[in-house]
């Protein structure tokens, strides 16, 4: 769901865009973090943000990393 929103702030396009690992944190909502293979040997991990349900906001990617591989941990950021 927030493939397009980062394709935007990339200014690019990806062709595979698999999540392999995920984390959340609660906060007023859920933060979602996610390790996403972008294809070849490269990794982005993202942080997406869901609202409450009572606020019925879409999902938004609030930040990424790049220029990650398989084996970097997936931390809180």
């Amino acid at each position: 769901k927030v493939k397009a929103q980062l394709e935007e702030k990339e200014g690019k396009t990806f062709d595979v865009f698999t999540a392999v690992e995920f984390k959340t944190q609660l906060v007023a909502g859920t933060n979602y973090f996610i390790k996403v293979h972008v294809g070849n040997e490269e990794f982005l991990h993202l942080r997406v943000f869901k609202s409450l349900p009572h606020e019925n906001e879409q999902l938004s990617l609030h930040s990424y990393q790049g220029s990650k591989t398989k084996h970097d941990e997936l931390a809180y950021f």
